[in-house]
């Protein structure tokens, strides 16, 4: 693995299919980013993801109020047997 002028790590595409997993966890644990290149050209970066975990992401947004699990008292229009709505 080199760096570039701008101090980027960058690898060549045939040597990141090699250590994938190696690099993938490096770039995890380090925060840096690597470029990855064919042909001395950059195709992709690979960066860790810093978004919120998918488990709890809306954990201070959203408030249940009441037991969800109790049946609602009323009748869905999809429940009602009408006729008419059939024509």
């Amino acid at each position: 693995m080199e760096k570039d002028s701008s101090g980027i790590n960058v690898i060549k595409v045939s040597e990141f299919k090699v250590n994938c997993s190696k690099l993938i966890r490096s770039v995890t644990e380090s925060g840096e980013p690597l470029v990855i290149t064919k042909y001395g050209r950059p195709l992709v970066k690979l960066v860790p993801y810093e978004g919120k975990s998918l488990l709890g992401m809306f954990k201070d947004d959203i408030r249940i109020i009441g037991d969800i699990m109790e049946p609602l008292d009323v009748e869905w229009d999809a429940m009602k047997d009408d006729d008419d709505d059939l024509l």
